[in-house]
């Protein structure tokens, strides 16, 4: 063997050990590549579910507002029906106010006669009907 040769044989098993060398870190490096598409690959999963999730919370916020919006529209309706009531009671009022010092007094005293007539006439219809019931019953 030549020394040209032999200078050719040591080029080519340096060729052969620098192949392997390159086959080897490729080999790692398409092992690294899919590890990084299988945790890119759960990230995005991850991040769809956490969109979904936060779509869902959008929703339900804006549910809550919209049931917001309205008890707040309905606060207002029975704030303005109070302001409606107290403006009628204060008219009632100032009438009831009238009546009772005008005719509050003669008709308080017309009610207590009324009444004093009826409560007299009872105890005397109950008498007399202690009187016909004591009696029917010595006449038997």
């Amino acid at each position: 063997m030549s020394a040209g040769q032999l200078a050719a044989l040591i080029a080519a098993g340096f060729f052969a050990v620098g192949v392997c060398a390159c086959v080897y870190v490729l080999a790692r490096f398409a092992r690294l590549i899919s590890a990084a598409t299988a945790v890119l690959t759960g990230y995005r999963q991850g991040a769809e579910d956490l969109l979904r999730r936060a779509n869902a919370a959008v929703d339900r916020a804006d549910e809550q507002l919209a049931r917001t919006g309205a008890l707040a529209d309905s606060v207002e309706q029975v704030s303005a029906s109070m302001s409606d009531l107290s403006e009628q009671v204060s008219a009632v009022a100032g009438t009831a106010r009238l009546i009772a010092a005008g005719l509050g007094t003669p008709a308080l005293r017309v009610a207590a006669a009324g009444h004093g007539v009826r409560h007299a006439l009872a105890i005397r219809r109950s008498r007399r009907m202690a009187e016909l019931a004591g009696s029917g019953g010595a006449r038997r």
